[in-house]
């Protein structure tokens, strides 16, 4: 069997939302020498993605309205792309709410059974595999920005912040093996507040406004976490709502948990005073 190089393999496809993390997937390709071609969402990305394709190697940027998966296979398709990666939040109120869905989206949508976006996610997948485009993990080209196990910055929890998480580890888990959401706000051990569709940063702003400072954030990834998408991503905004909201300490997911700008994260997680730890999960999936 004669192996190809790099250079020989098919572009990797990016299907970018929003945020960092799309610009940190092209840069983690490129560092392996891999093409890539970006299909970016309108409504989603960052537009300033098309002076980031401008390197080596250059990168194709198309860009498609939310609703128009038939024509974002069909682009990867003209690329030769055989491998794509979602990257990039797309808010979730915005599968459910004011799409206008082409006729491959619409086909997917009859499909499901339950409204959610891993049902959404997971059709989408299904539907690229049958035009011959797999969709691998979102976090294949950062596996060094996945968050470590222990204490990631200068300080450690305190006992009170320890009881906070463990009380909401419990609750956390449920609620996102349910595919409500994947943060919970604790307090003295009550619940605050439970994200949905909002998104953590806005879930950890709402309980700051109800149960003031001194809340602690519990972020989890699901029992059985598809690593295709929706991985947990935390970064500086994440800590910028925390300090806005008078929060005080961050668990999340080891190993399943993308920090965006690690460094940058932890230095801006130091000068606020906040404790953030890093919770162990088991091969069984099963959390500790």
């Amino acid at each position: 069997m004669i192996s190809r190089t790099v250079s020989e393999m098919p572009p990797v496809g990016v299907i970018a939302g929003n945020g960092r993390f799309p610009f940190l997937v092209l840069d983690g390709a490129r560092q392996l020498g891999r093409n890539v071609t970006i299909v970016a969402i309108q409504e989603e990305a960052d537009h300033s993605i098309e002076e980031a394709a401008v390197g080596v190697p250059e990168a194709i940027v198309h860009w498609v309205s939310l609703g128009q998966l038939g024509r974002c296979i069909s682009l990867l398709k003209q690329s030769g792309v055989t491998e794509a990666v979602m990257a990039g939040q797309v808010k979730h109120f915005k599968l459910f709410s004011g799409l206008v869905p082409d006729s491959t989206l619409l086909s997917v949508l009859k499909r499901l059974r339950v409204q959610s976006t891993d049902a959404l996610l997971s059709a989408i997948a299904d539907v690229l595999e049958e035009h011959g485009i797999t969709l691998i993990e979102s976090t294949a080209f950062l596996g060094s920005l996945l968050a470590g196990s222990g204490t990631l910055t200068r300080r450690n929890p305190t006992v009170d912040e320890l009881a906070d998480f463990e009380f909401g580890y419990r609750i956390a888990d449920t609620v996102a093996g349910l595919d409500i959401g994947q943060t919970v706000v604790v307090k003295d051990r009550a619940i605050v507040a439970v994200e949905a569709m909002e998104g953590t940063d806005d879930v950890i702003g709402r309980a700051g406004r109800l149960a003031g400072p001194g809340t602690r954030i519990v972020k989890v990834a699901k029992p059985n976490q598809d690593m295709r998408f929706d991985v947990p991503v935390v970064g500086v905004p994440t800590v910028e709502a925390m300090r806005g909201a008078g929060a005080s300490a961050l668990s999340v997911d080891a190993g399943k948990t993308l920090i965006v700008d690690g460094d940058a994260f932890v230095q801006a997680a130091d000068k606020a005073g906040l404790s953030v730890i890093g919770r162990t999960i088991e091969c069984t999936g099963q959390h500790r």
